[in-house]
């Protein structure tokens, strides 16, 4: 038996999708840049998708740029704040995806800007007074929190956060990659200058993203080129990914609240089961199913020796899942995200992150396989 279960590293792609894109690979091959017919009409299929996706996002089509994927649109959304806007302050935290944390700590090395972490509870999510009291303390500041932690799940309340922003005059970035597709965002009332989308995470294909861009504020390209996505990126667009990343959104948010409950129910069914099939098993970040992306379930193991092995011996079983632990002192090795929490860096940790294509069979036949290692060590 083959069982996927890391759903929040990439997603198998909706054959639906898969069908939509192959037909336009056959039958649209033009330059969506050409003035000819041939390229008119791959022009057409693109901004076809930039209004699907901006109209399920409540916004206008204007304000959605298409990239390479969530990296891409997270290096220009921070980049751009810091030249752009004059901004000498940032903030994040330290469980934010690399491409956001490496980003701040290259400005600050380069002495761009002045860089603050809020501070964490002991699940790992923000505290909401301490961000204000960073906001207090400087002048017009960048604010960069994602919306789920991809290892831990934890939801950040992104309403609170552009709440607070707009209070102090910050600039607000989101990396909202994980939660694209599962959850409703209304860009239009959400108080956010920067949003970022990446279509693999939700059964759509890789090397495509988006960032939203708050008609608020204006930016220079990051891309210097052609005059492509209205001049703000240069290079030919992914125009199979960009169909294909339109048509994964509408197959999500035709289906999102069955697939939320299906996806809820064995989060919760393996939960309860590995609870009592390995005895001190632990649970890294939020229980709470309304502070924790659905999709998302940290286990932390009783320890083992040789715990590096948990996930080649879930690999060998046919299981694909992800993990590691927390980093050692004195040692770059590991889950920054863990370590920030302060979970134990002798215990092994496993990510299990769901899709709408998994079943409770599946979910049986891991549990079964994991009671197998810890009942040999």
């Amino acid at each position: 038996m083959r069982v996927y279960l890391d759903n929040a590293a990439t997603t198998p792609l909706d054959k639906e999708v898969l069908q939509t894109m192959v037909s336009v690979m056959e039958n649209h091959y033009g330059n969506p840049s050409s003035i000819h017919a041939h390229g008119r009409e791959v022009r057409t299929l693109v901004e076809k998708a930039r209004k699907t996706i901006a109209t399920l996002l409540n916004t206008a089509p204007a304000n959605i740029f298409f990239t390479s994927g969530g990296t891409e649109a997270d290096n220009t959304a921070i980049k751009s704040s810091i030249q752009d806007f004059g901004i000498t302050h940032a903030i994040t935290s330290k469980i934010e995806h690399h491409a956001v944390g490496h980003t701040l700590e290259l400005l600050e090395k380069q002495e761009k800007i002045k860089l603050s972490y809020v501070n964490l509870d002991e699940n790992g999510s923000i505290d909401y007074n301490h961000l204000e009291e960073l906001l207090q303390n400087n002048q017009r500041s960048l604010v960069s929190l994602m919306h789920a932690n991809n290892e831990l799940g934890n939801l950040t309340d992104i309403d609170r956060v552009g709440e607070i922003c707009e209070k102090y005059d910050a600039i607000f970035h989101s990396d909202t990659v994980q939660t694209l597709g599962h959850y409703h965002h209304d860009l239009k009332n959400l108080k956010a200058h920067f949003i970022v989308g990446a279509a693999h995470k939700l059964h759509g294909p890789k090397g495509v993203g988006f960032l939203y861009v708050n008609p608020s504020i204006k930016i220079k390209p990051m891309i210097n080129g052609g005059a492509q996505e209205r001049n703000m990126r240069g290079g030919t667009e992914n125009v199979y990914g960009i169909v294909g990343f339109a048509k994964a959104l509408e197959i999500a948010y035709a289906d999102m609240e069955a697939h939320r409950e299906k996806i809820q129910t064995l989060k919760t069914y393996m939960m309860e089961q590995l609870k009592l099939a390995i005895p001190d098993i632990q649970i890294h970040g939020e229980t709470d199913s309304n502070k924790s992306l659905y999709t998302v379930l940290n286990i932390c193991f009783p320890k083992m020796d040789m715990a590096d092995m948990l996930l080649f011996n879930l690999d060998i079983n046919g299981i694909s899942a992800s993990g590691g632990s927390a980093c050692s002192s004195g040692s770059n090795i590991g889950s920054h995200v863990l370590t920030a929490i302060k979970a134990d860096p002798e215990r092994p940790a496993v990510r299990f992150s769901f899709s709408k294509l998994n079943t409770k069979e599946e979910i049986d036949y891991t549990i079964e396989k994991l009671k197998e290692v810890f009942e040999k060590k």
